[in-house]
């Protein structure tokens, strides 16, 4: 597990020198992150997670491609010391993270209506919560992407509410909410196997979809969502030194 923390932060500073022009578009602010905190709740048995950043959180969102290739994702994201087994999903290697984005070219919340407008299919700019397993991956400038799988290997477990992709990915449904300089999310203690012990950091980040063929960074073997830049870390260095309190 040290080793894979090593990995993470490796590939997150070794982004910040890599050419992603559409990425410098939301190089602001909104994305520059002051804080990171996440409290446990006797009251409700959750806990809260937020990030506070220097602009206005949520305020940016991406500007849509038009297709799901190269579609931008951009994502306020908690990497921890949780286990996969935790949160749903079955025993495999790599990094969980709770990701916080926003994405309007596609929704993968179909069992969520986040604008409630009663079309569950239209609503993925509206922040909203994903549980995802990392790992290092070369392929894309970022070093990292959300794990993938064989669509033919019946060993792999999802939860019960992943998106139908073919990606170590949940969506989760909890309440996100953007106040001020702070975005916050609330997570039931039942829905991560009871743990309030663990440690964390924050990363501001802009992610990318591939499907295939020629995309907005070269074409070639990708990975299906991928981490091309990374605009800040809690951290600074992205040791995980925080505590939930």
């Amino acid at each position: 597990m040290k080793q894979l923390f090593f990995l993470l932060g490796v590939s997150l500073f070794a982004v910040k020198g890599n050419a992603c022009d559409k990425c410098k578009d939301y190089n602001n602010d909104d994305f520059q992150i002051k804080s990171v905190n996440v409290k446990h709740s006797d009251d409700i048995a959750a806990t809260i997670w937020e990030i506070s950043v220097k602009g206005t959180a949520g305020t940016t969102t991406p500007t849509p491609a038009g297709q799901l290739n190269g579609a931008p994702v951009l994502g306020y994201v908690f990497p921890n010391t949780l286990k996969p087994t935790d949160v749903g999903f079955g025993d495999t290697e790599g990094i969980v993270a709770l990701a916080l984005t926003s994405h309007p070219d596609f929704d993968d919340t179909p069992l969520w209506d986040e604008n409630a407008d009663r079309n569950f299919t239209n609503d993925g700019i509206v922040w909203h919560p994903h549980w995802v397993v990392l790992t290092d991956d070369k392929r894309v400038e970022g070093g990292l992407a959300v794990k993938q799988f064989d669509t033919k290997d019946t060993s792999v477990v999802l939860p019960p509410t992943n998106p139908g992709m073919p990606m170590y990915m949940d969506s989760p449904g909890f309440q996100v909410i953007t106040k001020g300089n702070t975005i916050r999310v609330i997570v039931p203690d039942y829905r991560m196997n009871n743990k309030t012990d663990f440690s964390y950091d924050g990363v501001a980040a802009y992610m990318e979809v591939y499907t295939g063929g020629e995309g907005n960074h070269g074409g070639g073997d990708k990975p299906m969502l991928g981490v091309y830049k990374v605009y800040s870390v809690a951290s600074g260095d992205l040791s995980l030194p925080y505590s939930v309190k």
